[in-house]
């Protein structure tokens, strides 16, 4: 819940940076900074209890993926083939991490 929160507010951030056009627009700009601190606050509090690295590759995987989609949506970002491809890449990775994690196939530090 808490890293779903995180990717949220990570969205909300990123789309306030592109509405303050370099940060010369100060609602959006003020709006960026909070979204960003809060989607920080989610992601640390996600790591409670789940691995840096699971939590990390999930919050900026999805969160490219959902800001492409919103850039495709919101301001008409050219949709091509290679875009398509990586968005695809960027979700069979997350699918792939979830997945070795759930299975215990990942390698674990010694102690």
């Amino acid at each position: 819940m808490f890293l779903a929160l995180a990717i949220i507010f990570e969205i909300f951030a990123t789309t306030m940076l592109k509405l303050s056009s370099g940060f010369t627009i100060l609602l959006p700009t003020i709006a960026f900074i909070v979204g960003m601190g809060g989607s920080f606050v989610w992601l640390s509090k996600s790591l409670r209890t789940l691995p840096l690295s699971l939590a990390y590759a999930i919050w900026s995987g999805v969160g490219t993926a959902l800001t492409a989609v919103i850039g495709i949506i919101i301001w008409d970002e050219h949709f091509g083939l290679f875009t398509g491809v990586g968005l695809v890449l960027i979700i069979g990775g997350v699918v792939l991490l979830n997945t070795a994690k759930k299975t215990g196939k990942e390698a674990s530090p010694s102690s």
